[in-house]
């Protein structure tokens, strides 16, 4: 479904056909679920907030959920919900990598 050569794959909250995704908190529920799925496992108030392997977000206006390739290699069964997730509802997946923000000039 998606190689592996990026640590990140990007879910669009736009499907295959070009519409916007709903509901508009999609993002931020489909992180919430992922919570627990962190390095070191769930811990105490680690549902408040968003795993660092799943991580909702915007780009250029359309919601977006950042999903860490290190989710699949701790919680293979976690990215597989997240890549059904995409998958049954026709959502567009992108490969990326980030790269860091430049350094500001001082």
């Amino acid at each position: 479904m998606v190689p592996t050569s990026s640590q990140e794959v990007f879910i669009q909250g736009v499907t295959l056909e070009g519409k916007t995704f709903r509901p508009s908190d999609w993002a931020e529920r489909l992180a919430g679920v992922m919570s627990p799925f962190r390095p070191g496992g769930a811990q105490p108030g680690s549902h408040l907030s968003y795993s660092p392997w799943c991580i909702p977000t915007t780009m250029a206006g359309v919601k977006c959920v950042v999903v860490h390739r290190d989710l699949r290699d701790h919680e293979p069964m976690a990215w597989d919900f997240v890549m059904n997730f995409a998958k049954d509802n026709r959502l567009q997946v992108a490969e990326v990598c980030l790269l860091p923000d430049p350094p500001r000039a001082a």
